[in-house]
C-alpha cells in the first residue's frame, strides 16, 4: 500500500500541534503513537517509512529539554528493574548463608547418627541390665 502524498505534511504538521501542546486527534504525549495518532497515519509510517521524520520529532523533543514519554517510561522500568535486582541478590546472599548453615548442621546430624550406630554395634561392657520389678496392679473395676 503506498502511503498518502501528503503524509510527511500531515506528520509534520502532527509534530508542531504536540510540540506547541495543542493536539487535535490525540493525548499529546511526546511518543511516536501520539504522533501517528495525531497525523491520522498508520504507525509504520513512522517507524519504516520516514524514520527521519521520527528523529527529528525525538530531536525536537530533546531540543526542549523534555524526555519522550516512552524514554521517561522505559527510564522507570529501568530503575525498578535494579531494585529487583539488588533485592533478588540480597536474597541470594541470604538463601547462600542458609545453605552453608543447613549443609553444616547436617553434617553434624550425620556424624552423630553414625557414633549412635556404631555404639549400638558394639557392647558397652559398663552397662548392664537391671533386673526389672512388677508393680502391683492396681483392682480393676469400677470407681
Amino acid at each position: 500500500m503506498s502511503p498518502a502524498p501528503d503524509e510527511r505534511d500531515r506528520i509534520r504538521a502532527a509534530m508542531d500541534r504536540i510540540l506547541a501542546g495543542t493536539p487535535d486527534h490525540s493525548n499529546g504525549a511526546l511518543t511516536i503513537v501520539a504522533l501517528a495518532q495525531e497525523a491520522q497515519v498508520p504507525r509504520n509510517a513512522l517507524t519504516q517509512r520516514h524514520l527521519d521524520l521520527k528523529k527529528e520529532f525525538y530531536d525536537k523533543v530533546r531540543a526542549r529539554g523534555a524526555m519522550p514519554d516512552s524514554e521517561k517510561r522505559l527510564r522507570r522500568q529501568v530503575t525498578k528493574l535494579k531494585e529487583l535486582r539488588a533485592a533478588d541478590a540480597k536474597e541470594l546472599a541470604a538463601l547462600r548463608s542458609d545453605v552453608e548453615s543447613l549443609v553444616g548442621a547436617l553434617h553434624q546430624a550425620q556424624m552423630e547418627n553414625r557414633q549412635l550406630r556404631q555404639r549400638l554395634t558394639t557392647p558397652d561392657l559398663n552397662v548392664r541390665s537391671l533386673p526389672t520389678q512388677s508393680r502391683p496392679r492396681a483392682p480393676q473395676g469400677r470407681f
